[in-house]
């Protein structure tokens, strides 16, 4: 019965986490991070427009998570 409890939390652990693949920027020259939502605070002081992309092009371009989603 323990293992079966065990095996259910595992799963059900593995069905809710989703890894996001896709994060927001802002598409100024000198932005330096990328943010997992398009309305995190530290997206606020962009005056440029706000774009979707994958994260790894953000990483590629050097981008890093914003401190506020830490």
């Amino acid at each position: 019965m323990k293992t079966l409890s065990l095996l259910i939390l595992f799963f059900a652990n593995i069905i809710t986490c989703k890894e996001i693949t896709t994060v927001y920027v802002c598409n100024s020259p000198g932005a330096k991070k990328y943010h997992n939502s398009s309305d995190c605070r530290g997206l606020s002081n962009c005056t440029y427009k706000i774009i979707k992309v994958d994260i790894e092009k953000a990483k590629k371009e050097g981008k890093t998570l914003c401190g506020w989603e830490k």
